[in-house]
This record gives structure tokens, C-alpha cells and sequence, in this order.
């Protein structure tokens, strides 16, 4: 298996069908072939070698996915971006990697300079924006203009194709190395289980997740494969995402759950046909079981599919298909292990817990990392007996069904009960007047921790603390309801889209000497 696989599929058999759609341009499997071997023969005159690091900083965009083609094709690999990230961070990462050439758009150009004080290995910056190329950058259609194509490498199997930075919870980033198999393995497991694009060639797909980030990398890779259409807007935005929706029609979407409340909440929403829409697949979080029921009420011609895993594991680790969601009981579940990957729940000493017994989750397959980059000790710490272990608690039903109740490191002790953050977030969102809430143990002098929701309310929603903690008692135990309530406007999310649950405890914590349920 390799990256540029599906390119080569698409120029054999439908090569003047259009594989990419970014603002006013379209393009065919043809032309994005050509841009891609001529890119390809840029970095290698721009030095690139067999195995060098070649990083992107950008938004979504057509460029962007002739970059995830171009650098393997070069025989390189890829190193995408957080773009939510400072300078600082970016410089670790960079400097982590070993990048020595970076591929940068017009909404972070302004980072250079502090990016380039931070990494003196950095040789090449390459300018993917539409505006004029700053000084000493090289200008990305130049480059592809001015270069010869070459015959593509075929970097695969074994090979290392990305390192995939993980955003970890304390400490430095963490490079995933992700070998062309592992990520193969993920997006041809998914399509294998019959869930995901099941119409192929006729699939128009929407980025509007990062696609930095392996959630959309896996559907990038599923659709190019298939053979289908890329629909590419910068970043999501709920307006942009209902307009492309209706001028593009499209039928498939990857989205995680906040996004998902940002669109329905939307005011526009009933003002837009989004009838063409047959399938979407949630992730990276919880899905609360209201705003399930009303995604469904709001598109009900579409299919629902949950995928769990993480960056480790090129990410897909079990699924759960549309037919499954019918079920309440399933619905509550992560799905059972996708085709290519096996499930286990152990417990601190790696052994096979009995089913219905809550346990940290691990998973073994071909589409796991090779290890993190340069860090043989936590490699050693994750990767165990053949085992990826993964952090997170859950259990397994009889029938195979993961139930994943929270992070190891979330789970809340309070007067000696364990509390799991999921659980009690379930609870909370099901009053009326709650849009999105966001679960935390704080320090406690009396219970040593005490549950601590973050709340939004809907537009126009009114409630109080008292009556956020009465409401939420009718659905688990007393001791697992919040005993403090914060009302804040909008929880800090990561640019996947993920509740950065850390920024929420950093106020409580800092200067206890403990990172209470982080640690």
C-alpha cells in the first residue's frame, strides 16, 4: 500500500473526472497528477532526499492535498501542522522533525520570521498563498511551473509516510510515525466494514474538518481511493459548510461533535436543502445523545457512522454503523473493532478484564504506529506486548460493542467513587436550556476531587446551578452529579475540535502541586 495509490487508480480509469474543488478551481485526476509529479521533481531540486521531513502550516485547500501526494511521490515525508498552534510550538516540532523544508499559506505567513528564529536546520519555505510570495520564500506555483515531473517513488509498505504530532495533555508534542501500511490499512478497514462512501466514484466530500488532522486524513484517503471528488473550503465555518453543502451537493461529511452543535445551532440552517447529504461520520469525541437525536431530525436522509481511535492509530480503531444508531442501547456504544485492528480492555497488568468490566482500552493491527519519533521510552510505555495502549477507560459488551466511559487520566475520584466525565456530560446535556458542557474534576478539601461542570447555554436557555445538578440526578447517582457549576460563553477547543478539558482545569490546579485527574 501506498499514499499515491488512489491517484494513480483515478488517472487509469477517470482521469478528466474532477478530483479536487477549492474556491474557483476545479480540477481533474489529469491535472492533479501532473501538479503532483511536477512538485514532486520541485522538492527534489529544492534538495529534498529519500526520507526528509517536508512540512505544511496551511488551511485547507487544493494545495494542501497535492502536498499529501507530492512529498511521498518525492519519496519524502510528511509532516502536517497544528494550525492552531504559536510560534514556539511550531518551532519544537519543526526543529523535532528535522524539517528542512516548510510549505506556508497566506493566514500564517505572518509566523515566519518567529518560526525561523526557532529553526536554523529550516533551508527552504515554500509560499502556498494567493498572495505575492514574502521575501525569501519561494513562490509554490513558480515551483511547480519551473520544475520537470518525475516518475513517482512509490514510497510505501513499510516506509515511514507522516509524522503526526499529537497534542498530549502535558509536556511536548508527540510525533506519531505512521507507516504507508498503517495509514493504508485504517482507510481500507473502513471501507471494508461497508459504512463509510459506500456509492464510490459519485462521492463528493466535504473537508471542512483540518486536514492536518487524522480524522480527515482517513477520509481523504478513503475518497481517494474510491475514486471521488474533493470539496475543499479553508476551515469550518457553519455558514460556509451549509453553502457548500447546497452548491456543491455533497454527499458525505466528517465532523466531531461540537462541530456538529455549531451547524444545528445555526441560523440559517432551515434555510439551506440539505437533502444531499447521505452520510456522516463523528468522532475525536463523545457524541451526547441529544444532539445525536437532533442531527438526525435535521438530516434525516442521512447515515450515521461513529469511528473511535487516535493519531497512534492511523486513527480508526472501531466503528459503528448506521443500522447500529437505530439501537439506543448501541447507540451509547463506540461500536465494535473495525476489520482491521483487534480490541481488548486490560487491566494494570495487561490482563484480559471479563466483559462488562471497565479497564483501559487497547488495541492491536496493522494500522499501528511504528512508534513516537525520537522517543524510544514513551514508545516503550505505549506499545506493550504488541499491544497499543491507548488511555482510555471502557468496557467490552458480550457481543464484542466498546463502551468507552472516559480517559484514564479524566476519570474524576470523589469520596472515594470513581466518576467518569462522559457519563455525567450525557446527563447535563439533556436539559433543554444546556448547548454544550464540559465535565472536570477540581480540588475538593472535604471529597479530595468534586465533579465540576463548564456549561454554554443555548441561545436564549435559562437555568441555575441548582437546578443544572437536580436535572442532571434524574439520569445517574447523586454522588456523580456536579456539585459546582461554571456558565461560561464558548469551551476552548483544539482546531479539531476537541474540548481542551486541560485549559479548563489549568485555574484549579495550578499551584496545588497536583494535576488532580491529568496526572
Amino acid at each position: 500500500m501506498y499514499v499515491t495509490q488512489g491517484l494513480h487508480r483515478g488517472m487509469q480509469q477517470t482521469p478528466d473526472v474532477t478530483m479536487t474543488i477549492c474556491g474557483g478551481r476545479s480540477q481533474s485526476f489529469r491535472t492533479v497528477a501532473e501538479r503532483v509529479a511536477r512538485l514532486a521533481g520541485g522538492l527534489r531540486e529544492l534538495g529534498v532526499a529519500a526520507g526528509d521531513r517536508v512540512a505544511m502550516l496551511a488551511l485547507n485547500s487544493d494545495r494542501y492535498h497535492e502536498y499529501l501526494l507530492a512529498v511521498p511521490w518525492a519519496d519524502a515525508v510528511l509532516a502536517p501542522l497544528n494550525t492552531r498552534w504559536s510560534a514556539a510550538e511550531l518551532g519544537y516540532a519543526l526543529r523535532d522533525c528535522e524539517a528542512r523544508v516548510l510549505i506556508v499559506d497566506d493566514a500564517h505567513r505572518g509566523l515566519l520570521d518567529a518560526i525561523r528564529a526557532e529553526c536554523a536546520q529550516l533551508d527552504v519555505v515554500v509560499h502556498c498563498g494567493d498572495a505575492a510570495a514574502p521575501a525569501g520564500t519561494i513562490d509554490y506555483e513558480d515551483l511547480i511551473a519551473g520544475a520537470a515531473a518525475i516518475a513517482d517513488a512509490r514510497r510505501g509498505g513499510d516506509a515511514l509516510a507522516g509524522i503526526f504530532y499529537t497534542g498530549g495533555t502535558t509536556g511536548a508534542p508527540k510525533g506519531a510515525m505512521l507507516s504507508h501500511t498503517a495509514l493504508g490499512t485504517s482507510w481500507l478497514g473502513a471501507l471494508a466494514s461497508g459504512h463509510l462512501f459506500g456509492a464510490g466514484r459519485d462521492t463528493r466530500y466535504l473537508h471542512a474538518a483540518p486536514m492536518f488532522h487524522l480524522a480527515d486524513l482517513a477520509a481523504w484517503g478513503a475518497v481517494t481511493l474510491l475514486g471521488g471528488t474533493h470539496v475543499i473550503v479553508p476551515r469550518f465555518e457553519p455558514g460556509e459548510l451549509l453553502g457548500a453543502v447546497v452548491s456543491h451537493r455533497i454527499t458525505d461529511i466528517a465532523l466531531v461533535p461540537t462541530m456538529i452543535q455549531t451547524v444545528l445551532d445555526h441560523p440559517g440552517l432551515d434555510a439551506h436543502d440539505l437533502s444531499s447529504v447521505r452520510s456522516i461520520l463523528y468522532g475525536a469525541s463523545p457524541m451526547p445523545q441529544a444532539l445525536l437525536e437532533r442531527a438526525a431530525a435535521a438530516l434525516p436522509r442521512a447515515a450515521f457512522t461513529q469511528a473511535y481511535g487516535m493519531t497512534e492509530l492511523a486513527p480508526i480503531a472501531t466503528l459503528l454503523g448506521p443500522e447500529e444508531h437505530r439501537d439506543a442501547t448501541l447507540r451509547r456504544s463506540a461500536g465494535r473493532a473495525a476489520p482491521h485492528c483487534e480490541i481488548r480492555v486490560v487491566d494494570e497488568t495487561g490482563a484480559e478484564v471479563p466483559r462488562g468490566t471497565v479497564g483501559e482500552i487497547v488495541v492491536r493491527g496493522a494500522n499501528m504506529m511504528t512508534g513516537y519519533w525520537k522517543r524510544p521510552p514513551e514508545t516503550a510505555e505505549a506499545i506493550r506486548g504488541g499491544w497499543l495502549h491507548t488511555g482510555d477507560g471502557g468496557y467490552l459488551d458480550e457481543a464484542g460493542y466498546l463502551f468507552v466511559v472516559d480517559r484514564i487520566k479524566d476519570m474524576i475520584v470523589t469520596g472515594g467513587e470513581n466518576v467518569y466525565s462522559v457519563e455525567v456530560e450525557n446527563a447535563v446535556v439533556r436539559n433543554p436550556a444546556v448547548a454544550q458542557c464540559a465535565v472536570i474534576g477540581v480540588p475538593d478539601e472535604r471529597w479530595g476531587e468534586r465533579v465540576h461542570a463548564v456549561v454554554v447555554l443555548r441561545p436564549g436557555g435559562a437555568t441555575s446551578e441548582e437546578q443544572i445538578r437536580r436535572h442532571a440526578k434524574q439520569f445517574i447517582a447523586g454522588y456523580k452529579a456536579p456539585r459546582s457549576v461554571e456558565f461560561v460563553e464558548q469551551l476552548p477547543v483544539s482546531a479539531a475540535g476537541k474540548v481542551l478539558k486541560r485549559e479548563l482545569r489549568q485555574p484549579y490546579w495550578s499551584g496545588s502541586g497536583s494535576s488532580g485527574s491529568m496526572s
